[in-house]
């Protein structure tokens, strides 16, 4: 086979490839919150690669040149709420790994807790989420993305006022 050739096969290929099926997937996870012990959730649409119709935090993967996760989850944010975030904080990192219908996924989970004005937000990607809303840290939405319990562990206590 020709130079041309195998160079073209291979770039199709990498092309075709799919993050967190292909390749471990990285993503930055976050909670949007309202300082109140609330939290902002999305509904995810019958367009997104899995668990369609469940209900999930955010999250979005890093572009090529992006320095630091912190301007990842401010874009994301922007880009899923259409809202500023005002502070950002990484929580945890996280390896889940999956199987999807039949289709094992991997991907490593940075996890953000993340406080944006109270009541905030609106459908930014209406591609990728049916709806959206506040919910409290005790009555999260069902059906719920899988990941969604064991990362929102994580977060909770950033989330949640504490008692004096």
């Amino acid at each position: 086979m020709p130079a041309q050739e195998i160079e073209q096969t291979l770039t199709y290929t990498i092309h075709d490839m799919k993050k967190g099926v292909d390749f471990i997937g990285v993503t930055c996870v976050f909670f949007c919150h309202d300082g109140k012990g609330n939290v902002l959730m999305q509904k995810r649409s019958r367009y997104c690669r899995d668990e369609q119709g469940r209900w999930d935090c955010g999250a979005g993967s890093m572009e090529f040149g992006e320095e630091n996760f912190a301007d990842v989850v401010r874009r994301e944010v922007k880009e899923e709420y259409k809202i500023d975030a005002i502070e950002i904080e990484h929580v945890a990192t996280t390896n889940v790994i999956r199987d999807n219908e039949g289709t094992k996924t991997h991907w490593i989970c940075l996890v953000h807790a993340v406080l944006v004005p109270e009541g905030a937000g609106e459908i930014g990607e209406p591609h990728k989420a049916e709806e959206i809303g506040w919910f409290s840290h005790d009555t999260l939405p069902e059906p719920i993305h899988s990941a969604v319990p064991p990362h929102f562990k994580l977060v909770r206590d950033l989330v949640v006022p504490q008692q004096d």
